[in-house]
């Protein structure tokens, strides 16, 4: 993808934040006002101003503007921007009604609801696309954080023309007819407070990683909809339409810009890079003019004594009485001329800290938590503080995908030091460069060293055995009746026995890709000396899943089943410290599980390394110390308190740390497996993992009974959701299309035959499909899909998947016998085959719903107009087929 680099050109950014309101007692007002919107706008101000893509001067912000003064900006900002121009909302939003357009509400919004809704002092979401389209800028992006910000796609789907909606790029905070809560009125709102965050990440940040990092990072917080769905923010951009949006730490740019201080805004006016706010400021009381600017150097020097005087402040109050009167006392010498003393002579010992050396830690995503607590337990210890009250060092803590810091470590260190390559950026993809590494297991660093490039610039230093250890458990719902014992046997036979005494049992384990936790499990479910030891497909098989694999163990434990009894029938590969720890959804989290342990699967073992960069000795001594300051406290009783209180193991005597407060389900002395991991094997389970997928079998079903007239045109309508998703498919895949209308014996028509298709063949045959005048029948086109699809799985274990794509008009053919028909077959045979239900209509996944049952009863996955159709399908897809050439 060719990200655009829109710096050094002539960028605006226009930050809408609408926190209250002139009418909002009913009939006719708005829910109410929106404090955490006043947080919103300060932190993205500050993101966007140090990431070197907008200076200052480009910046406006307007905090609860009416509808005239939003148009004004608007206007002046479209006019003005050439290079970038990013609008953000936040605040309230309305529709008419489901799936139509979406109104952003102004200050002085009303709401008239009836058989025409109508709502005065809101702007409709289509005319600030057609005022967007009047700029002259290669690229504008939208981001709206507010209710039913999904139903914004709708309009971008359809814009014409297409070279105006190319460079156009739409990122919303939640699905299509969809509420959220605004979050805490202290904070900022729940999605905002994440873009700031990730927007705030050192290196490059382009639209299109952005938009894929928000939506994972509100995924792991299990935040949900008004509605009790959960919360999914998405985005809309055309491919190669990819812009720069933050380079923060990227060297600085030609002079243009100037550094300013902390703006106050004012309702209904921009805000000016030239306001200081004094300690008295009061945002209600301030009138609407500008103060005139004041010189650069006397700002500076403003900025710098109030730096000052608040850190002398803040040192009077940590003294004791005695010492605060012995202060008062000395001023008052002072100002009488008998001030010999001085107060500068009272508050020596307490003069400024110099600020402390910064240690950059990477780790594991399993580990990060832990890590983190660990970080923050030392940095307000006595090992971190010298005889003046001051901090000796600094820590960050950030995770990566373990295969991203395997590989960077390996092969891209020299980019990872200076990017030279758009596609090639450890900075962007890991962060920044580490001064500590942490992973998961010492074979890491093995693998790293033995294929290492000559060339490399960084150094891997192991400082002593791993930090604590923790099995690699199977967690088994208490539900599930017993298999054996918990210990003593592997990981394939332990899951053979549980199998075949529950024969809907589900095994989930998450991304081998992004957790080692996860790698190391996969290690023994491929086996050695088994059948599955040939047939990565085979095991791939038994921990399928609908949707893609949570990211991190802790992520897997809070996207378990959130139907009671799939939830008691899913069985987890996770690290056995989560059981201890725990993960904040307790109410997904329902069943009791019991951890048995495998004997071929590798524990977590953290291990820390000191990680050296050429040219990087100007401060190496310092740093080396730093480092190894953290290391002994880790390894003393200071970090061993935190690894217990999370449920950590002795890393040599593999006894529980915290043994008098074991978690449930947990074995005081298991046995566990002695050696460690070896890296050889984990690099092989990688690559056949990554060679597992494919290639596969799709069928399409596409709707296109009478009723799908109203849905039919468009990318949001049924073929154009077909057409999107075929780039997951690839030459070596297998794909029919049918298309559903019809009673009796021909309940379908075969619009594209079995075989091996191109993408142009497969779009030209679907473009070529029409509504036709009659009904459909479901349950009659399901059965004979299911039927197709197991006799072609009969004697392989490729990838299969039915998707079929309905309004759900026809579900009364779908209920009682009929029903129970279709998820008899969905569950039978050698393979269950995934079924994805795509409906276009509002609450078609709702419980109850047959689309659901379906579904959930295949190992599929269910979307409807609640979601965002087009990456969920298209996502699904990718997955079974082996992606374009």
């Amino acid at each position: 993808m060719n990200r655009f680099d829109p710096r050094g050109k002539a960028n605006r950014a226009l930050l809408v934040g609408v926190g209250e309101y002139d009418h909002v007692d009913p009939p006719h007002g708005v829910p109410g006002p929106l404090p955490a919107v006043a947080h919103n706008l300060t932190g993205l101000q500050e993101a966007l101003r140090g990431g070197r893509v907008f200076g200052a001067d480009q910046i406006t912000a307007l905090a609860s503007p009416d509808l005239g003064t939003f148009h004004n900006a608007l206007r002046e900002a479209t006019h003005d921007a050439e290079g970038l121009l990013l609008v953000y909302f936040a605040g309230h939003a309305a529709v008419p009604s489901a799936a139509e357009p979406l109104f952003l509400q102004l200050r002085g919004a009303e709401i008239y609801r009836g058989e025409a809704s109508v709502f005065p002092g809101a702007e409709a979401f289509d005319t600030v696309l057609g005022m967007l389209a009047a700029s002259r800028a290669e690229r504008i992006v939208v981001i709206l954080d507010c209710c039913y910000a999904g139903n914004a796609s709708h309009v971008w789907e359809q814009w014409e023309p297409f070279e105006d909606r190319r460079r156009v790029l739409l990122l919303m905070s939640v699905q299509p007819n969809h509420r959220i809560d605004a979050g805490d009125d202290t904070t900022p709102t729940p999605f905002t407070a994440e873009l700031v965050r990730l927007l705030g990440r050192d290196g490059e940040v382009g639209f299109a990683r952005l938009a894929a990092d928000v939506r994972a990072r509100m995924e792991a917080l299990d935040l949900r909809t008004l509605r009790d769905r959960p919360w999914r923010p998405f985005s809309r951009m055309e491919a190669e339409a990819d812009v720069l949006l933050s380079a923060r730490g990227a060297p600085a740019q030609p002079p243009g810009g100037r550094p300013t201080l902390p703006i106050t805004l004012r309702p209904g006016a921009p805000a000016s890079s030239t306001d200081i706010p004094g300690p008295s400021d009061d945002q209600s009381r301030l009138p609407p003019a500008h103060r005139p600017p004041l010189p650069h150097r006397l700002r500076t020097a403003l900025a710098a004594l109030r730096a000052r005087t608040r850190r002398v402040l803040d040192r009077f109050k940590r003294l004791s009485r005695p010492a605060r009167a012995g202060v008062v006392l000395a001023l008052a010498l002072a100002v009488l001329g008998a001030g010999s003393v001085g107060v500068a002579a009272l508050l020596r010992g307490s003069a400024s800290c110099a600020p402390p050396l910064e240690l950059r830690v990477l780790t594991d995503p399993d580990l990060e938590p832990t890590v983190t607590a660990a970080a923050d337990a030392y940095l307000t210890s006595d090992a971190d503080t010298d005889g003046h009250g001051c901090r000796r060092s600094g820590i960050t803590v950030y995770g990566a995908g373990a295969a991203d810091a395997v590989t960077a470590l390996r092969r891209q260190t020299e980019d990872w030091r200076e990017p030279h390559d758009e596609d090639l950026n450890p900075q962007r993809d890991v962060g920044p460069q580490p001064d500590v590494w942490i992973p998961a297991t010492p074979a890491d660093v093995d693998r790293v060293k033995d294929g290492q490039d000559t060339a490399a610039v960084a150094h891997l230093v192991p400082a002593g055995g791993p930090l604590a250890y923790s099995p690699v458990v199977l967690a088994v719902p208490d539900s599930v009746p017993g298999a054996g014992p918990r210990t003593g046997r592997p990981l394939s036979a332990m899951l053979g026995a549980l199998t075949a005494r529950t024969a809907d049992l589900r095994v989930r384990r998450p991304d081998p890709e992004y957790a080692d936790a996860a790698l190391l499990a996969t290690t023994g479910l491929y086996g050695t000396g088994t059948a599955q030891a040939a047939d990565p497909g085979r095991a791939e098989r038994l921990v399928a899943q609908a949707g893609p694999p949570s990211r991190t163990a802790a992520d897997l434990l809070c996207a378990l089943p959130e139907d009671p009894s799939a939830d008691a029938a899913t069985a987890a590969l996770v690290p056995e410290f989560l059981l201890r720890t725990g993960v904040g959804c307790d109410r997904t989290t329902r069943e009791r599980r019991t951890a048995r342990y495998p004997d071929d699967v590798p524990a977590v073992e953290p291990t820390f390394v000191r990680v050296r960069w050429d040219h990087g000795d100007r401060d190496g001594a310092a740093r080396d110390e730093a480092a190894k300051a953290f290391r002994t406290w880790l390894a003393g009783p200071g970090g061993r308190a935190v690894f217990a209180r999370d449920g950590f193991r002795d890393a040599r005597h593999r006894a529980l740390l915290d043994g008098e407060n074991a978690a449930d389900g947990v074995l005081r002395a298991p046995s566990p497996r002695t050696e460690g991991a070896a890296s050889g094997a984990m690099d092989r389970a990688l690559e056949r993992y990554r060679g597992a997928g494919g290639p596969g079998r799709v069928l399409y079903l596409l709707d296109d009974s009478g009723s799908m007239g109203g849905l039919w045109d468009g990318p949001s309508g049924g073929p154009g959701l077909l057409r999107q998703s075929l780039g997951g498919l690839g030459s070596g895949d297998e794909f029919a299309v049918w298309t559903v209308s019809g009673l009796g014996e021909r309940p379908y028509t075969t619009l594209l035959r079995y075989g091996h298709h191109t993408r142009k063949e497969a779009e030209r045959a679907v473009r070529g499909a029409r509504v036709r005048d009659a009904e459909a029948d479901p349950h009659a086109a399901l059965a004979a899909a299911l039927d197709e699809m197991h006799r072609r799985g009969t004697d392989d274990n490729r990838p299969e998947l039915i998707v079929f794509i309905t309004d759900d008009e026809d579900d009364g053919r779908l209920t009682g016998a009929a029903l129970d028909d279709v998820l008899n077959k969905a569950r039978a045979g050698k393979g269950r085959v995934p079924v994805t239900m795509v409906s276009l209509v509002s609450g078609g996944c709702d419980r109850g719903r047959p689309d659901a049952a379906i579904s959930a009863a295949s190992g599929g996955r269910c979307l409807d107009a609640d979601d965002d159709l087009g990456t969920g399908l298209a996502d699904e897809v990718a997955r079974t087929g082996t992606g374009e050439d």
